[in-house]
């Protein structure tokens, strides 16, 4: 294994030069890590066990827990002379007898201060020096280059820097530099360095379109319960290739129970091109398994649409009084409101950005918004929330935000205050940290309306709380209120625009939302640099617990150990203090005074303490980049979604964050603990929020969205089949008229298929015949082709007729066929309505055509043979001239040939 180890510097080209920076701090952190990565290893297979992703790929019988495939920097110099690569290092502790001194300044940090940055400006071209301004985008560097001019700075823009700029030139550009520095011959200045903001890489491409309220990614293994619409409840086994009639298409096979007792189970093979008929099973415990063709599927599903008719109505009333009530449209952006989006210091997401679009076009509406943000800790909610309060206050409003702790209250006003320092914007916070007489002034200033934001815990649903205006709820993690403060919360819904953010939603705000009762935006793509935890679920170990902790500490970090019980948490803290003496260690929790809860936790933020034992007070508000690994005590008494919560406390930085959730080894877990633990354990990749409050509802139950009487349907029909039996509801009682969406089936012997030499993962086939399943459109198909074309390359042929079998399916269904397929020698369509003169052409051009016009349907015989003007005509063309899709049809447009 050693001698064959591939490692980064063999894969480099020859004239490339390995930069090692501070190479003593490297070998130090390197030998840290390999006397500790036997235990990173063991922790990792232990999660394994559980369910999670192996540590290591063992395919080939390679199987190293020594620590040896880490290589230390003599073993990669040579690796690095043998290809041809160039070794460099970076000093601190002075220059060898063959060390190059580059003489690099750092730009001192402007922070907006022109005038300052335009007089360096000046010594630097006088001194010979070109100067470079770099900004991120086009649109920035022009503003810089003007502002620039404006201050009598003979500025230059350039869209590249293919010549070098002479001495004395000021050149302005687009790059992507963090920072810049004074060299030599020419100083690089960034749009950062002027300006005071971090300026990351942006991804220029394109936006998303609009997201479908879709829950089910089709992330299917085997022994996955599944259910089809037609068919029930049935065991996912596998996904097959298979030729009929020289046609090769791939298929789903689900199992169902036998038909007669004693024989094998059934099996289904279901069309790639059907998959928005299946979806995962997600109802609670394991379902029992329908018959093929028998009726207990359909009785079971007509009772389930009959109690789900009886609810519609009555939420329909619920939320009508919100739809119908005239709230306050918002007005559009001002110039302050690009101002302040422009000042943040970090790049936004696709998803951040579509999801703050979706929020203003809600409060630009009449009707007063009530939406869910559903997105990972840390993912960026708080500064769509800073955003919306902001537009809400422009038009002279109030805002409230409520948070579930106080801890949470004092990062909120951090962060909204720091935000809008530069605007007239006043924000204040109400919680159990102010006195009496800051209380009352928040409260006064609340009523007069002197007061812009208020920021606070329930305490702002008391009845003493009374605003001049309030036009916006921010209410961040739901789930944390009670139900009392819930029906406060429904009350002000019908008046006033809501937002609500969440990274696990509760099952009965999840259940709305996916059945468009409340809109939902979902923030699924991690911030740039941020990396997935690293999780261990298991007994707790002391030996185990003091290395997880030396080392965080090996790294200058911190930990959060946390122990949810207040009447031995001091206990707790004096273990921690017996296994790691020299850490500094201190207690936080819920019932300390208020005024050294305080002082603890921002000691804990500057770096002081190294070690806080606490309970789970820190679930939501701590935001400290430092503290990378977080230590769990008797976490199978926690919920899944405290547990998540818990885990993006860490991992929020650079860093690589690491998660110890532990239980007593000497007693047996509850199946809840276990399955609760089991899921943290095999959802630890970035985005995985939703996953996990989909495996929430499943192990709590969906509940309801009315009454316990609906927990029974679910069981039994899925909560995905059952979540759209309830939009197709409720989108009849509205009279919408797309309530009743047509089901087309298209069996044709085309050879339509993804070839597994083109997308050899069977987890990425299933997404790209999922999207074509769903794909309603034109529009959508080419969406997809052209994400196939980027993502794997030139399409082929097998993957063009699949991309011309889906636009005629939707064709088929714009049309209203529910089905075309091959019966024998015939192609049979139905339901098709053709004037006499249609069907007079049709089976003229196509000799052999039968109509039935009673029964509305036409059989065309195989072969196809029909030509125009003796050329033959392409299958699916004269499919959709007769179906009355295409008025003309010829060979110049024929598309494919079966």
């Amino acid at each position: 294994l050693v001698d064959d180890l591939v490692v980064l510097v063999d894969l480099l080209p020859p004239g490339s030069v390995l930069l090692t920076c501070d190479p003593e701090r490297v070998r130090a952190r390197a030998e840290d890590l390999v006397a500790t990565s036997q235990e990173f290893l063991e922790a990792s297979w232990h999660t394994a066990a559980v369910g999670g992703a192996a540590p290591l790929d063992v395919a080939d019988g390679a199987l190293d827990l020594s620590g040896s495939a880490y290589r230390d920097l003599t073993d990669v110099d040579r690796r690095a002379s043998e290809h041809g690569v160039g070794c460099w290092a970076t000093g601190v502790f002075g220059l060898s007898d063959d060390a190059l001194e580059v003489p690099l300044e750092q730009v001192n940090p402007y922070r907006g201060v022109i005038a300052e940055a335009i007089a360096d400006m000046g010594r630097w071209r006088e001194a010979g020096r070109a100067v470079v301004v770099v900004a991120e985008g086009h649109g920035s560097a022009e503003r810089l280059a003007i502002s620039l001019r404006e201050e009598g700075c003979p500025a230059r823009q350039v869209e590249t820097l293919d010549i070098a700029p002479a001495a004395g030139e000021i050149v302005v550009t687009t790059a992507r530099l963090t920072q810049g520095a004074v060299l030599p011959g020419v100083v690089v200045v960034t749009e950062g360095d002027l300006l005071g903001e971090r300026t990351q890489v942006r991804d220029l491409g394109r936006m998303p379109s609009r997201r479908r309220r879709t829950i089910d990614p089709l992330q299917l293994t085997t022994g996955d319960f599944i259910v089809h619409e037609q068919h029930g409840v049935g065991r996912y086994v596998e996904m097959v290739q298979r030729t009929v009639a020289g046609a090769t298409r791939e298929y789903l096979v689900v199992e169902y129970a036998a038909s007669k007792r004693g024989q094998p189970a059934d099996r289904l093979y279901v069309p790639t091109d059907q998959l928005d008929q299946v979806t995962r099973y997600v109802g609670g415990e394991a379902p029992s398994l329908h018959r093929l063709g028998g009726s207990d599927w359909q009785r079971t599903k007509s009772r389930a649409r009959r109690a789900v008719r009886e609810i519609a109505g009555e939420l329909i009333r619920l939320y009508a009084a919100r739809t119908a009530t005239q709230g306050r449209a918002f007005a559009p952006d001002t110039p302050w409101q690009h101002e302040l989006e422009d000042a943040f210091p970090y790049v936004e997401t696709r998803d951040q950005l579509a999801s703050i679009d979706e929020v203003k076009a809600d409060m630009e509406r009449p009707i007063p918004m009530d939406r869910v943000i559903c997105g990972d800790v840390g993912y960026g909610k708080t500064e769509i929330a800073v955003r919306a309060a902001f537009k809400a206050v422009q038009d002279g409003t109030q805002v409230a935000v409520l948070v579930p702790t106080t801890l949470l209250v004092q990062q909120h006003l951090a962060t909204f205050t720091r935000r809008y320092a530069p605007f007239p914007v006043t924000v204040a916070g109400l919680s159990r940290f102010n006195t009496d007489a800051e209380a009352r002034k928040v409260l006064a200033g609340l009523a007069d309306g002197s007061i812009d934001i208020v920021i606070g815990t329930h305490r702002l649903l008391t009845p003493q709380v009374r605003f001049k205006d309030l036009g916006l709820l921010i209410v961040d993690e739901e789930q944390r209120f009670g139900v009392e403060h819930k029906e406060h919360i429904k009350a002000l819904r019908t008046s006033v625009d809501v937002l609500t953010m969440s990274a696990t939603p509760i099952p009965r705000t999840l259940e709305m939302s996916l059945t468009g009762i409340r809109e939902m935006s979902t923030i699924t793509t991690p911030p740039e640099e941020r990396l997935p935890i690293l999780t261990y679920v298991g007994p707790y170990d002391d030996r185990q617990i003091a290395a997880a902790i030396r080392r965080e500490l090996i790294r200058d970090g911190q930990v959060f150990f946390v122990h949810n019980r207040v009447e031995s948490i001091e206990r707790a803290a004096a273990r921690v203090r017996d296994l790691v003496p020299e850490a500094r260690v201190a207690v936080a929790h819920g019932q300390m005074n208020e005024h050294e809860l305080e002082r603890i936790v921002v000691q804990f933020w500057e770096g002081a303490i190294d070690v806080l034992v606490c309970t789970t007070i820190v679930e939501n508000g701590i935001d400290i980049a430092n503290a990378n690994t977080l230590i769990v005590d008797r976490a199978d008494t926690l919920g899944l979604s405290q547990l998540h919560q818990l885990r993006g406390r860490v991992g929020r930085g650079r860093e690589r964050g690491y998660a110890y959730f532990c239980y007593p080894g000497e007693k047996p877990l509850s199946e809840t603990a276990y399955e609760r633990l089991s899921t943290i354990a095999q959802h630890n990749d970035l985005g995985s929020g939703m996953q996990i409050a989909m495996k929430d509802l499943e192990i709590r139950g969906a509940g309801n969205l009315l009454g316990g009487e609906q927990s029974g349907h679910i069981a039994e029909v899925g909560f995905d089949l059952y979540v759209r039996m309830v939009g197709e509801a409720l989108a009849a009682h509205r009279g919408d008229a797309d309530a009743d969406r047509i089901e087309t089936r298209v069996e044709l012997p085309v050879d339509a298929h993804i070839p597994h030499d083109y997308i050899d993962q069977e987890r990425l086939r299933l997404e790209a015949y999922r999207r074509l399943a769903d794909a309603a459109d034109d529009v959508a198909i080419d969406a997809v082709a052209e994400e196939l074309l980027d993502r794997y390359g030139a399409l082929p042929a097998p993957v063009e007729r699949l991309l011309a079998v889906a636009r005629f399916r939707a064709h088929a269904r714009a049309a209203g066929l529910e089905e075309v397929v091959l019966q024998g020698k015939v192609v049979r369509m139905h339901p098709v309505d053709l004037p006499e003169s249609a069907t007079m052409r049709l089976t003229r051009l196509y000799p052999g055509t039968t109509v039935k016009p009673a029964v509305r349907t036409i059989l065309l015989p195989r072969p196809m043979t029909a030509t125009v003007g003796g050329a033959p005509l392409a299958d699916l063309d004269l499919l959709e001239w007769a179906m009355g899709v295409v008025d003309t049809i010829s060979p110049d447009t024929a598309r494919v040939g079966a």
